[in-house]
């Protein structure tokens, strides 16, 4: 039986710090990898304490940067320091997200533009950097989620951020397979993390009328389907979007 083994790789994982991010990056971490986990400055220093925290429970080949996704310079200059002090980047992973929830009518411009520019033009600007600075036979895996597929009440704004991460995964594999670089999707549905507990009782239980497996998921289901698209395992796969939602389709 064949093992993943991601030694002497380093992988990036915007939005490293919690949630999705920090299981994916614990699994990446446990194959072997070394491990970036990028967090976004605020203003309280608590995504820093938790990236750091993180990084330090993982071991000495874990270590966090802080970088705003909107900002592609910074983006750049986070991306040659990790070359810098590993040598490679082999592995991005687009985690990075936030949620402004509200009906259309009601929607602000800046709810609009802020989950847009995070959630979409964020992966594009990360993807932008790393293209150029991947080594060949890389892999770039991004979150997308449900809601890019079915649509969800009061989500235009993430919905189609999440759709177009769906299309720009596409495109981006025809780009990149020139340098054997794999460029994936994973679509989650609800997992059971620190956004999604924030969701209201009535609402979950609506939701999970929808899902035949009748249960929600947890963070490191969503990180092994992750961990097998950066492995050789996955090597001839491309393009794809995996949804990993329990069966959830409508």
């Amino acid at each position: 039986m064949k093992t993943i083994d991601l030694s002497g790789k380093t992988a990036l994982v915007t939005g490293g710090g919690q949630g999705l991010g920090l299981a994916t990056a614990t699994a990446l971490y446990g194959a072997g990898a070394n491990v970036v986990l990028n967090y976004f400055e605020d203003s309280s220093g608590s995504n820093r304490q938790k990236a750091e925290a993180a990084a330090n429970q993982l071991g000495e080949r874990a270590f966090a940067l802080p970088a705003d996704v909107r900002d592609r310079p910074a983006i750049e200059s986070m991306l040659d320091t990790i070359i810098e002090r590993t040598k490679r980047l082999d592995i991005v992973i687009n985690n990075a997200a936030i949620i402004r929830d509200r009906s259309l009518k009601n929607m602000s411009d800046s709810e609009w533009s802020d989950v847009i520019d995070t959630n979409l033009t964020g992966v594009f600007n990360v993807c932008k950097a790393a293209c150029t600075r991947l080594a060949d036979g890389g892999r770039v895996v991004s979150m997308a989620s449900v809601s890019g597929s079915i649509g969800f009440y009061g989500q235009v704004n993430y919905s189609s951020a999440k759709a177009g991460v769906m299309a720009l995964t596409k495109v981006l594999s025809k780009e990149l397979a020139i340098k054997n670089i794999t460029v994936n999707a994973v679509a989650p549905g609800v997992v059971m993390t620190e956004m999604a507990q924030t969701i209201p009782e009535s609402v979950q239980k609506q939701m999970m009328a929808n899902i035949p497996l009748q249960r929600f998921g947890e963070p490191e289901e969503i990180a092994n389907v992750i961990l097998f698209l950066c492995s050789p395992l996955a090597s001839y796969v491309t393009g794809q979007t995996i949804h990993v939602n329990g069966g959830w389709w409508g």
